[in-house]
């Protein structure tokens, strides 16, 4: 892996144009430019029973796909392009290979968990705290962690309503409106840095979804509690999805 250059706009169709043509160097290097945001996706999809190493070969085997389907006459950038190919790529094997498993019992507990968790804030108007939900049920701190993280499934801007059949995903319906999508859906490829977001909202998003670091991670970097990086997450990825509708 070389060192790692950002392209400019005009020297990655360039380089787009060149790959279609079938210039090997071309690809190498669209993929060693772009390591770290195949990285920050494939980082999405951690502890799925997979090894990095081969999120990240996926993630590369969707980028490689985005070269070949890429559209230059398009007035949109290729790394916004790009994000769903890769994250549909991973999710794609991970589904087909049946390894998102949750079992039984680790669905029971989460169930019992978010119950609980939703009767709490009825009464305390705030969040439990995960060593709470620990003592609570009786289990590791890490064991209530993976319950809460088990329920949660990755989305992609990709994604289409399956129940309407004329359905757009999100990508599709920026593509047919005039102006500020391009703005938008780049910020959401280039570090997830939401510019309506709060400081402290868009570092969350960028530490855990550019440089996938854990909730608990963060929380141990920003001095907080697992429980306010979840609530503050939650909150900006409600505002995101907002601001997509």
């Amino acid at each position: 892996m070389g060192e790692f250059v950002l392209l400019s706009h005009d020297e990655t169709i360039k380089l787009i144009c060149a790959a279609k043509k079938g210039d090997k160097e071309a690809k190498e290097r669209l993929l060693d430019c772009n390591y770290p945001l195949i990285k920050s996706i494939a980082a999405r999809f951690k502890n799925k029973g997979v090894d990095f190493e081969d999120l990240y070969q996926l993630g590369c085997v969707g980028f490689l796909k985005a070269i070949d389907n890429f559209n230059t006459d398009f007035d949109v950038r290729f790394s916004t392009y790009a994000v769903p190919m890769i994250a549909g790529e991973i999710k794609r094997f991970l589904r087909d290979d049946g390894t998102i498993k949750v079992s039984r019992a680790l669905k029971s507990l989460s169930g019992k968990i978010n119950r609980f968790i939703e009767d709490y804030k009825k009464t305390h108007e705030e969040d439990p705290s995960i060593s709470l939900l620990a003592n609570t049920f009786e289990i590791e701190e890490s064991e209530v962690v993976l319950a809460l993280e088990s329920a949660k499934a990755p989305i992609s801007i990709s994604e289409k309503d399956e129940n309407h059949e004329k359905s757009l995903s999100v990508l599709e319906k920026f593509a047919v409106q005039d102006g500020g999508q391009d703005k938008l859906l780049q910020n959401v490829a280039l570090k997830q840095a939401i510019c309506s977001l709060e400081p402290k909202e868009q570092k969350i998003i960028l530490l855990r979804y550019y440089f996938g670091k854990t909730q608990s991670e963060i929380a141990s970097l920003l001095k907080v509690s697992q429980v306010q990086i979840s609530r503050i997450e939650n909150k900006a990825l409600a505002k995101i999805r907002q601001n997509l509708e």
